[in-house]
């Protein structure tokens, strides 16, 4: 399989970091970011990392170790319930992306994004359609942020175990519906969705 890599390699660009998102569409829980710098990204321990979503959680989270060890560096951010619910989910996924990039010890001489550029970013960087399918670097930021994600659900699982979040993962979802219509809105709900939104007009 061919990746942008290769391109960007052939032209002697070698510190390449992807970057990638978790969690844009729950109604619960943070918005995730990760970046990363592989050392290279032809590495045979590599082979099985593709976008988290086409991994079974098992594969995701023995490569989630995997791919720190094979980074030259990377970074995951965490993006609050509370800065989503103030500045709206897309800017916050952008803001998050330029920390992510920030935060990486080893400045990267290229930047993947996946569909959504950075404005203002120092470094030169390209919003690559469906860049975690083309794009190893992305696939890995995806890898990282998915499973740290998921961890962070399954802790506040255990604080909240009547929603069902380990299932669910802060998506919408029947089980999730009738659990919010139950027990109510929590602090980890997202107030600017819609749902939550009405059940906060309901008083829930």
């Amino acid at each position: 399989m061919a990746f942008i890599e290769e391109t960007l390699s052939a032209a002697g660009l070698t510190k390449i970091a992807g970057v990638d998102e978790a969690g844009r569409g729950p109604c619960a829980g943070p918005l995730v970011v990760a970046a990363v710098i592989l050392k290279d990204y032809l590495s045979p321990a590599l082979a099985k990392v593709r976008d988290s979503k086409e991994l079974s959680e098992k594969l995701r989270e023995s490569l989630f170790d995997v791919i720190i060890d094979q980074a030259l560096a990377y970074s995951i951010i965490e993006i609050s319930v509370e800065e989503i619910d103030s500045f709206g989910l897309h800017k916050s996924n952008i803001e998050g992306m330029r920390r992510a990039v920030s935060a990486l010890l080893v400045e990267p001489q290229y930047v993947l994004t996946d569909g959504y550029a950075i404005p203002g970013l120092a470094q030169p960087n390209l919003a690559v359609w469906k860049g975690d399918k083309v794009a190893l670097c992305i696939s890995a930021a995806s890898i990282l942020a998915k499973v740290y994600r998921d961890r962070k659900m399954i802790e506040l699982d255990a604080q909240y175990p009547e929603y069902g979040l380990a299932k669910h993962k802060g998506y919408i979802s029947a089980g999730h519906t009738a659990a919010i219509a139950e027990h109510g809105v929590k602090d980890f709900h997202r107030r600017s969705f819609s749902n939550i939104a009405e059940f906060i007009k309901q008083g829930k």
